[in-house]
């Protein structure tokens, strides 16, 4: 799913704006979610650091992934940090982020050393337990006297 972010900070209401916006088709978002904060709990949060601001922006109608919630917070630092542009835009898109994720996992860890030879694989070192005799098997009782007879079928008197 594509998703926009819009930042806004409104400083003659002294407060922060961001809308959540999911896309539709193409090139066409309907917004899911808006939520406005004070200013000054923003800018406390951002003298706490990146996580404390992350804190402060999630609420119940809004919860970005991690990933986007730091480059939210990395926006909206520069945005009260640097005076500059009073709104920011920031897209997402999921594909993006789970073809990041299998990119990783392909990576293959040069660290982990291999056996010299190929034998060294099939060595069996494995500690087993005892379980004893093999002809312990043969010595099983069993509670139950089962005859050869037929004695599993029964004739059906109720005809």
């Amino acid at each position: 799913m594509k998703q926009k972010y819009l930042i806004m900070k409104n400083d003659d209401k002294n407060e922060l704006i961001i809308q959540e916006f999911g896309e539709l088709g193409k090139d066409m978002y309907s917004l899911l979610c808006e939520e406005i904060y004070d200013s000054k709990n923003i800018q406390s949060a951002i003298t706490g650091g990146k996580t404390t601001l992350v804190s402060a922006l999630r609420t119940k109608s809004m919860f970005p992934i991690g990933v986007y919630a730091e480059r939210i917070a990395d926006a909206i630092i520069n945005m009260y940090t640097s005076k500059s542009d009073p709104s920011v835009e920031l897209f997402f898109n999921d594909i993006d982020l789970v073809a990041r994720e299998r990119k990783s996992q392909l990576i293959v860890d040069e660290t982990k050393s291999e056996p010299d030879d190929i034998d060294d694989l099939l060595e069996d070192d494995v500690d087993r337990p005892d379980f004893g005799d093999k002809d312990d098997i043969g010595k099983i009782s069993y509670p139950l006297k089962t005859t050869d007879d037929d004695s599993g079928d029964i004739d059906d008197d109720s005809k």
